[in-house]
């Protein structure tokens, strides 16, 4: 039987060789980068190296990057640690600012999936002050690129801070936090080659959430505890080879366009969801109307293929898509949602091969609800 293939990268994508590699040489350093000797001082040099390379990507500075277990954390720590006392969000955030304040303004967003800028005036008009608007840069399921100059443009003219989780745009698109124009921006490392249970909080002059961690100074005393020198020195050269791979990464919309048109072609009855608006170029999602999404991802298992049908951080369930519910406000149709993302190694035979498979399975479940 032939190797499955692996069209599930925003979920998380394989570690690339080099990164691996040099995760092996950190490994075998002995020190604790607190400790003043010279043990501790070579692996304190490693992680500062990871910590430029980070800045590096994403045009920060170096002491604004705090490492932390991932972009959930990162998420966590802007909304909650701020001090806000209004929290403006989207209606598709990823679950990791959804749950993170209970209290917190949903904007909705249109049907494909962009930011109601005129509902986000109005929400920051009635805000109280000190507010916080949370944008993600990139939505997960869909790859729906947000208006973000324009949010960003928003959010000062109301004296509001600004955070933005770019765990799907590092090594997708170009990433500038200057340009971007956030005060508080998350990222994620296995998103874009390196290892899981690291990421950042990237913060500025303008804002730097209080300690969420009680311990030691590390991470500028916001975040104590032995850092993860492994994990750090992974996400370093992750980020780095992400800048240097954007143009190979840019060639998958080629990729996902051709397969999204034969299934158009093939499946008429088929839905892109987003793909009138600007996306990242390695995403797709496919409604198929009136097929659970769980049947469709276990009969492309089958088939060798994975993908899933949304946010991968829900403990293995399947549940509708939020982010589709929003668009669309119908649940049967957020029921029915696909994501297919390309990573890093996708090759053109790997998506020629997916698109044959999803036409057949498309074919065979629209019959079965026909003669139903």
């Amino acid at each position: 039987m032939p190797e499955p293939i692996y069209l599930d990268h925003n979920a998380t994508t394989p570690i690339k060789p080099g990164v691996a590699a040099a995760m092996g040489n950190a490994i075998r350093l002995t020190g604790n980068p607190s400790s003043i000797h010279s043990f501790g001082r070579e692996a304190r040099k490693h992680l500062e190296i990871a910590r430029h390379q980070v800045a590096a990507a994403i045009n920060a500075e170096p002491e604004d990057v705090i490492f932390t277990s991932g972009a959930t954390e990162a998420d966590n720590a802007a909304l909650r640690h701020t001090g806000a006392a209004t929290v403006i969000i989207s209606a598709v955030e990823h679950p990791a600012i959804l749950q993170a304040r209970d209290d917190a303004v949903r904007v909705p967003v249109d049907e494909n999936g962009v930011l109601d800028l005129a509902a986000l005036e109005t929400a920051l008009q009635s805000a109280k002050a000190p507010a916080l608007v949370s944008i993600m840069l990139a939505n997960n399921e869909t790859g729906v690129i947000q208006p973000i100059a324009e949010i960003a443009a928003l959010t000062k003219q109301y004296d509001a801070w600004f955070h933005c989780d770019a765990a799907q745009g590092l090594g997708k698109i170009p990433l500038d936090v200057q340009a971007i124009g956030a005060d508080l921006l998350s990222l994620s490392a296995h998103k874009c080659g390196g290892p899981a249970g690291i990421g950042a909080l990237i913060t500025s002059a303008r804002l730097e959430p209080a300690k969420w961690q009680f311990g030691g100074g590390q991470e500028k005393r916001r975040r104590p505890g032995t850092e993860n020198l492994v994990g750090a020195v992974g996400f370093g050269l992750a980020a780095e080879l992400a800048v240097q791979d954007l143009p190979a990464f840019a060639n998958l919309a080629a990729l996902r366009d051709s397969m999204e048109q034969a299934v158009l072609q093939d499946v008429p009855a088929v839905r892109v969801m987003g793909g009138g608006v600007d996306r990242l170029p390695n995403t797709s999602s496919i409604v198929l109307p009136g097929v659970p999404a769980q049947t469709q991802v276990m009969a492309l298992d089958l088939a060798g293929y994975a993908v899933s049908s949304g946010s991968a951080c829900s403990s293995g369930k399947v549940d509708p898509s939020h982010v589709i519910e929003a668009m669309t406000d119908d649940p049967a149709v957020s029921a029915c949602a696909l994501r297919i993302s390309l990573g890093w190694c996708t090759t053109p035979g790997e998506v020629a091969g997916f698109t044959d498979a999803y036409i057949r399975m498309a074919r065979r479940q629209l019959e079965k609800l026909s003669a139903a």
